[in-house]
């Protein structure tokens, strides 16, 4: 079981839009990982474990190498995979983005395995900020925002993100 749990609903007179994280919330069980150096010390850090373990490796001074995350190998359904089917099929397309902190290279990767799953969102609709902090998707969705969507449905596994997003929505 998943800790992806939606962070934002926010509502005037709607232009909506629902935006979903990938690693652990559309994909799990991803063979992708992320490269930690410090001097002599290499770590691989999964996917699942890098919400958990990248924070304290980061202040651990480790520096990071994301190069993995271009490609999308293995993985299985994640917990809101549905919830973004029954989206497009309530909603279209247009309106249902993908925000990963994947680099942007992985776009066509990851609309690629969408297709795989049935789901054929527009390819600029996925959105890699090569960034995983919760401020680099805030600011995102802020700007989505500043573009008149108004009705903001957003879900990732990492509660950082999801309180960040929230605070600057909030605002």
């Amino acid at each position: 079981i998943s800790n992806a749990r939606p962070a934002v609903k926010y509502s005037k007179s709607s232009r909506g839009m629902s935006t979903f994280d990938f690693d652990e919330t559309l994909i799990i069980e991803g063979e992708n990982f992320i490269v930690a150096k410090k001097g002599d010390d290499v770590q691989r850090i999964s996917s699942g474990d890098w919400p958990l373990k990248g924070p304290q490796f980061a202040a651990d001074g480790y520096e990071f190498d994301f190069t993995d995350f271009v490609n999308v190998r293995g993985g299985v359904d994640g917990p809101l995979l549905q919830k973004m089917k029954n989206q497009i099929k309530k909603y279209g397309t247009k309106n249902v983005f993908v925000l990963t902190a994947r680099p942007q290279e992985s776009a066509t990767a990851i609309h690629e395995w969408l297709k795989t799953k049935g789901i054929n969102i527009p390819f600029e609709n996925i959105t890699g900020l090569g960034n995983s902090t919760g401020a680099a998707k805030a600011e995102w969705m802020l700007r989505k925002f500043e573009e008149g969507y108004n009705d903001m449905y957003f879900v990732d596994d990492a509660l950082p993100n999801v309180e960040a997003v929230q605070d600057v929505l909030d605002q």
